[in-house]
C-alpha cells in the first residue's frame, strides 16, 4: 500500500551554519579522529566517522554499496 510521507525536509540551502571562534591558525590543524567504544563489544574504532546523507538523492543503495566496499564500514 502507498505511503504518503508529510515530514518536513530540509536541503542545505534551508539550514544555516554559523561561523565559530577558534583558537586554529589554519584548516590544517584541524583533527576529525575520534574514537568510539561499543557498548557491547570490546572493540574500538579510532578513525574519521564518515556517513551518507539523508537526503533523497545522496543516501542511495549505490552510495551505501561504496562505502561499503572501500571504507570497510558495518552493514
Amino acid at each position: 500500500m502507498p505511503h504518503i510521507d508529510n515530514d518536513v525536509k530540509l536541503d542545505f540551502k534551508d539550514v544555516l551554519l554559523r561561523p565559530k571562534r577558534s583558537t586554529l591558525k589554519s584548516r590544517s590543524e584541524v583533527d576529525l579522529t575520534r574514537s568510539f567504544s561499543f557498548r557491547n563489544s570490546k572493540q574500538t574504532y579510532t578513525g574519521v566517522p564518515i556517513i551518507a546523507a539523508n537526503m533523497d538523492t545522496v543516501g542511495t543503495f549505490e552510495m551505501a554499496k561504496v562505502l561499503f566496499l572501500s571504507l570497510h564500514c558495518c552493514p
